[in-house]
């Protein structure tokens, strides 16, 4: 089976596993609070320029964005602003709800947030007998494969500022990001435009493992608390700083990174040369081409992919995924298939 599924199928980059390897035998301290999870979280203030940051391991994307915005919503009436294809939204089966706070999930037609929409949200909760709206939440890659442009980021940022919001960045495709050929958002822009974001490793080479960082000061405290009454720390903590430590060297994320997109550029370019459309741009790593019914039904005899709810009368749109680890082979091996 060709493998598209998503970019989290294959184990851990061969660097990371060696890194696991080698310190396999080493005694450390548990609960993040060993030497490598010091050392990759001082790799990560080194790389986005921002010696006061508090970095914390932790191990899913979902844990994360529960546990962060648990700091960001500490009283019971805030609530938070998505686009409504957000990943807190439709992956996370409510884990923020659960806590007992709303999502203000706000339909787009790309996936991304505007300041307009934001205002919205804004005028429609106008008094207490509605939630009080007080972070944002973005992914950047998008749900929908799309970036931020700095332009767009840095609009939100000031909307945020303007408004008493907190600016909440998921990165569980940063790498993919930060990789694409049309982004002009540096790492030390990060800290500059989210009170808090986090450097996702499990669909970009880890086995598991996220880095949350803390920007904003007023969020730091209890942090630990939190991550811990969530069931986040991990006694073996050191398996997470371990991996960032090679994930961080000789710009690794970012090279994974842009593989996967260099193989979804090759990909839509090979899909769209035989005369199919998408039903979104494509950008990053993610691809949503539209093939008729009968051909989605052939295809996924050979290979592993997603469907997506866009369907006309007679096409179908489906999800591509390439990763790290995506291979040329297998795109050409997709592309004889149609």
């Amino acid at each position: 089976m060709i493998f598209l599924k998503n970019d989290y199928g294959l184990g851990a980059h061969p660097e990371v596993m060696r890194a696991l390897m080698e310190t396999n035998m080493e005694l450390n301290d548990g609960y993040g609070e060993d030497r490598h999870c010091r050392a990759a979280a001082e790799q990560i203030r080194e790389l986005i320029g921002c010696p006061d940051a508090d970095v914390h391991f932790l191990c899913g994307g979902t844990q994360t964005n529960q546990t962060a915005l648990a700091a960001f919503l500490l009283r019971p009436h805030w609530s938070v602003i998505s686009a409504d294809s957000g990943h807190i939204c439709v992956h996370e089966t409510g884990a923020i709800e659960a806590t007992g706070h709303k999502i203000n999930h706000v339909k787009t037609e790309d996936g991304k947030l505007t300041p307009e929409l934001i205002e919205e949200v804004l005028v429609f909760h106008e008094d207490e007998h509605y939630v009080l709206p007080k972070a944002i939440y973005i992914s950047q890659s998008t749900e929908t494969g799309l970036i931020y442009s700095h332009s767009e980021l840095k609009a939100l940022r000031e909307c945020c500022d303007k408004n008493g919001l907190l600016l909440y960045l998921d990165g569980a495709r940063l790498a993919m990001a930060l990789s694409c050929k049309d982004n002009d958002t540096k790492w030390e822009d990060l800290p500059l435009l989210a009170d808090a974001f986090y450097i996702g490793g499990t669909k970009n080479g880890t086995l598991i493992g996220e880095a949350l960082v803390i920007v904003n000061d007023a969020l730091k405290p209890d942090m630990r608390f939190l991550i811990k009454q969530r069931g986040a720390m991990l006694a073996k903590g050191r398996v997470l700083g371990v991996q960032f430590e090679a994930l961080m060297k000789d710009d690794l994320y970012l090279h994974m990174g842009s593989h996967a997109n260099r193989m979804a550029q090759a990909l839509a370019e090979g899909i769209a040369a035989k005369g199919y459309e998408f039903a979104i741009p494509p950008q990053t790593n993610l691809l949503f081409p539209m093939f008729e019914k009968e051909l989605v039904q052939r295809l996924a005899e050979d290979v592993m992919f997603e469907t997506y709810p866009i369907v006309t009368d007679t096409h179908q749109c489906i999800r591509l995924v390439t990763s790290w680890g995506t291979t040329e082979d297998e795109i050409e091996e997709f592309l004889k298939l149609i």
